[in-house]
Formats: structure tokens, sequence, C-alpha cells
């Protein structure tokens, strides 16, 4: 999904680093950037426009930058950024706070105050998501929302998990998807972003129900991902791991799955983790017995049936189409 808009190897040495001021101004805001070594600078962005929320990829060498009064005076969106620590270690300085940030830490900042990041790769590159998002659009409290600019929030738990598993997920997805389907993640991501934001300033009730709801189908949809491999999950295990009605769960997803039951998610989900591993080389020693029965399928003729229905073909027959197919391309 995302697509490629610089790297610094497709370019001749001494051009680098202008060039990749001059990208991260138009694709992020305009910063001033600090490098030691801009000889061995390397760097690489990739970005999608959904609309409503810049979402960027980026790989970079060890820097400093710095958003700066007269930059903001030049050009000011007014947005709020949330980045997500990929690799490396990073800082950032705002309105007199810092943070200490490592692989999976969260952070939000503002594109409308000073700030600096300084970013330390050791050994290769560091690596990070960013989502800007306009500040009118996330209808919490201003004021309560600045307490929290420049301060580590770790991903391990909770919103912040589902957060950052959604950010990984856009950094790494090359699927294209439709002006409908580009839409419906820019609310999502919003919506993620307002929740997450509202829980770390006790203000969960200033969010819209709509965005609860959302955000609480997107944390169900989690567990079941979390736990397919558990043969007793079932819609009433899942409602009362969430403390909801199975009313509540299969009106949650009649509204926000478009159709599909929660049953037949959980079913669609298992057939897609097995049909991963079956293509997996490194598994081609497991029985496909063995493999149903890791997502779920605890007779293997109910695996067999339900994989034709979904795929149009044998367990078995995917497996020696993807083995063939692997070996080919490996010779």
């Amino acid at each position: 999904m995302l697509e490629k808009v610089f790297d610094s190897q497709d370019l001749p040495v001494p051009d680098r680093v202008d060039a990749w001021r001059e990208v991260t101004a138009l694709a992020l805001i305009p910063n001033e950037f600090s490098i030691d070594r801009a000889a061995d600078f390397g760097a690489s962005l990739h970005a999608v426009d959904l609309g409503v929320a810049q979402v960027t990829s980026l790989t970079y060498a060890s820097m400093t930058s710095r958003r700066t009064p007269r930059l903001i005076r030049r050009s000011d969106p007014d947005m709020y950024a949330v980045g997500l620590i990929l690799r490396g270690r990073q800082g950032i300085t705002q309105e007199r706070r810092e943070a200490s940030l490592a692989t999976g830490d969260l952070v939000v900042y503002s594109t409308s105050r000073p700030y600096e990041a300084v970013v330390e790769a050791r050994q290769g590159r560091a690596a990070s998501v960013v989502v800007q998002i306009p500040r009118a659009l996330v209808p919490l409290p201003a004021d309560r929302v600045e307490r929290t600019l420049a301060t580590r929030m770790p991903s391990q738990e909770g919103i912040g998990r589902l957060l950052a598993g959604f950010l990984t997920r856009l950094a790494t997805d090359t699927t294209h998807y439709r002006a409908a389907d580009v839409q419906r993640l820019a609310d999502i991501l919003v919506d993620l972003i307002t929740a997450w934001l509202a829980h770390h300033i006790d203000a969960e009730d200033r969010t819209p129900a709509e965005t609860r709801g959302q955000v609480q189908f997107l944390q169900i949809q989690s567990f079941i991902r979390r736990n397919l491999d558990d043969i007793g999950l079932a819609p009433a295990t899942i409602a009362a791991a969430h403390h909801i009605s199975l009313r509540t769960l299969h009106r949650l997803f009649q509204r926000h799955a478009h159709g599909t039951t929660v049953t037949s998610y959980i079913s669609r989900q298992r057939l897609e983790h097995a049909r991963r591993d079956l293509a997996d080389p490194r598994l081609a020693a497991r029985p496909v017995h063995a493999v149903a029965a890791r997502w779920g399928f605890r007779r293997p003729a109910d695996f067999t049936r339900a994989f034709r229905t979904a795929y149009g073909t044998t367990p078995t027959d995917h497996r020696r189409a993807c083995l063939r197919a692997q070996s080919g391309t490996q010779r």
C-alpha cells in the first residue's frame, strides 16, 4: 500500500542530504537537519495519503532534526504527529518535556510547537512509522492532549498495542486498496489515535460513541487473532472476555464487519493462518492434520471441506503447488 517516495541509494552521494530535506518537507513537514557524516548518510521514505491522514514509513541514519519557530511561522498545518519506533533509539524534546524512545515505543508531538528529535541509528538504520492527522479531527481537549506531547508511551498492551499493530501492518502492507477502503482505513486510524489519546488523558467519555464502538470492535478482532489456536474460542467466550453480552458482540460485527458474523470471521482467520503455514517450506514436514489442529480444526475432514470451499483446492494440493513454485523460483 505504501509507495516508495525516496531512497538515498538512487542518488549520487553529494545530493542525498538535500534531497532528503526536500522530500521530508513535502511528505511530512519542513525541518532543519544536522547530519554529522553526510558522506555516509542513508535514508528511505515510503508514504500513503489516506486523505485525512498521512502515513509515512522511514529509515534513516543518525541525525538531529529541528522544527523551529521560523519554520512554524512559514508553514503550520496544525497537526498531531504520532510516531512508532520500529528500530533504533530516538529522543524528542517539546514543550519542556523530553522522551527517550526505543523499539516499540509510541509518541505524540505537535507540528505547531518547536521540537528537536535526535536519532541514534547504531547498527544499520533507525526506522519508524509516522502518522499526521489534523488536530481538528481529534475531539479531545487540546490543553489535556498537549500534556502528553513528547512523552514515551509503550505499545505492549491495550489500545497502544492495537495502534502499534495497525501502524506496523500499514507500513508493510503491499495491497492495493479501492478508494472506499482507503477512506475506511483513514477513519479507523483516526478513531484509534483518538481512543489512544483519550485513554492517556482519562477522557474516554469525550470520544464519540461511534469511535468507542469501532475501537471495541478492533480490540475484539485482535483478541480473536491472538487466540485462534484455542479450540474453545467461540462467540460466548469472546463476549465474556470483553464483559459484553452476546447480543452486543453480534451487533458490533453487524455494524463494523460488513455482514461477516463472529463465527465466520474466526473460521476465515483460522483458514488464512493454516494456508500460510501450508505454503511455508520450513513447515513442509509438518502433517496437514497437525497444521489444521494448530489453528483450531479438530477434525481433518472438516478442515479439508472448509479449505476447499474457501480456496477451491485441497490443503494437500495447495501445499504441493506452493512448494513446487518456490522450488522452481530458487532454481
